[in-house]
């Protein structure tokens, strides 16, 4: 991540049929089929064959502070979130979607409130450490603005209060030299782009593009507010159906379903990106850029990185619980698939909003250096036994407000080229 990131983790084009036809109507319907289908078969014949003519290139002006084609080029710049005076988002049909049964209660309490104190206490001083960590593995860290997301805000369509801004993972996108702003797809995330912009007019000042996707309404219309959901076996039959929270009423996608390789970009249709805000970015990044829907047997998919992780050139962590349902493009391509070891995370730890699975969220600083949990050997081991060195670190309490090392983090400049791995 995106990074419940059970919740971080759907589905193929075709899948959505059923479900944008029951909200809008079977013309619409088949007219987002045909479109998506006809528009992303042209763009690939057209990327094929810019590929070709540009197998390694490097379009980014010399100066820019801005530049990352991929996971894994060594790391250079990151941002890293903050957890100070993060809020319980409120129970809204979106966040009912998107978290386990078990802390429906929580959010129902504390909706609006901050998280327990001592936990953020505790989550801020594991952060802290980590930017320490990075800087000494000479990474220049840049954090965003502390701002008070108790404040109830209202636009015409909704009202709500703030969450934070600790995964900057989940809203920015860096493309090349280029920083993109998710629109989201959470009424409590709205605003999130406000503790960002400070740093992001900084680096727009020094050269960088700087691209804000079209934010939604958030209206009524953009969640199904009679979603059927009352337990994980719920889920897993409407995700298979193609049928998730967000409609197709307007764009709106999270940066943390999509994951880059060079000229191919990976994205999940997800409790949080519908097919209309995959769309805006496959036309906004083409031709040079491809975009590949891929899916998992997921029962909530919501952000690609602990389900599918990119850690290498032609290498990835595909999560064994979630199994991907085109991973035969990836092995026909020559990729190496490693299937992760099961988390280790107690199941009495809080896990508010994500899964175990952030096991699997790693940050690469390199191809050859990885930044993972401290708490879990196992991975260690597993990294170990693919020639890759650990710096291990231990963020078990940000780990509950939703994320691992991807998700806290935004990596702004990696050393390296844009390059294709799919010809």
């Amino acid at each position: 991540m995106l990074r419940v990131r059970c919740l971080r983790g759907g589905s193929r084009g075709a899948e959505a049929a059923h479900y944008i036809g029951s909200r809008l109507g079977r013309v619409f319907t088949g007219w987002v089929q045909r479109s998506f289908q006809s528009t992303q078969a042209a763009t690939a014949s057209q990327n094929t064959c810019a590929a070709d003519d540009n197998k390694a290139t490097n379009p980014v002006p010399k100066d820019c502070p801005v530049c990352s084609y991929n996971e894994w080029d060594p790391l250079e710049e990151v941002i890293v979130g903050r957890a100070e005076n993060a809020c319980v988002p409120p129970f809204s049909v979106e966040v009912k979607a998107n978290t386990y049964e078990k802390y429906w209660g929580f959010y129902q309490k504390f909706g609006g409130q901050s998280f327990p104190k001592d936990h953020l206490k505790k989550a801020i001083a594991e952060i802290e450490e980590m930017c320490n960590i990075l800087k000494g593995e000479g990474v220049i860290v840049k954090r965003p603005d502390p701002i008070d997301w108790s404040v109830k805000y209202k636009t015409p369509d909704f009202e709500s209060t703030g969450m934070y801004a600790a995964m900057p993972r989940d809203i920015l996108l860096v493309v090349g030299n280029e920083i993109i702003e998710a629109p989201m797809a959470w009424r409590a995330r709205f605003f999130e782009y406000r503790a960002y912009r400070q740093i992001i007019k900084d680096y727009f000042n020094r050269g960088a593009k700087w691209t804000a996707a079209p934010k939604p309404t958030m209206a009524d219309e953009l969640y199904d507010q009679d979603y059927p959901i009352c337990s994980v076996e719920d889920r897993h039959k409407l995700a298979a159906q193609g049928k998730f929270v967000t409609t197709e009423f307007e764009p709106c996608f999270d940066a943390a379903d999509f994951i880059r390789a060079g000229r191919d970009i990976f994205v999940q249709r997800s409790q949080v990106t519908n097919y209309m805000g995959i769309e805006w970015m496959r036309r906004h990044l083409a031709p040079d850029y491809r975009v590949h829907i891929i899916s998992f047997k997921d029962p909530n998919p919501m952000h690609i990185d602990a389900t599918f992780n990119i850690i290498g050139p032609d290498l990835v962590l595909s999560n064994p619980d979630r199994p991907c349902h085109q991973i035969e493009l990836f092995k026909k391509a020559g990729w190496t698939v490693i299937h992760p070891p099961l988390p280790l995370i107690p199941d009495d730890h809080p896990l508010w909003m994500s899964s175990k699975w952030l096991s699997m969220n790693v940050l690469m600083l390199d191809e050859k250096r990885v930044m993972v949990d401290a708490n879990e050997t196992s991975i260690q081991k597993m990294f170990e036994n693919l020639g890759i060195s650990t710096i291990k670190v231990n963020i078990r309490h940000a780990n509950s407000l939703g994320g691992g090392f991807h998700c806290w983090t935004c990596d702004i400049r990696r050393r390296g080229t844009l390059q294709s791995y799919f010809d």
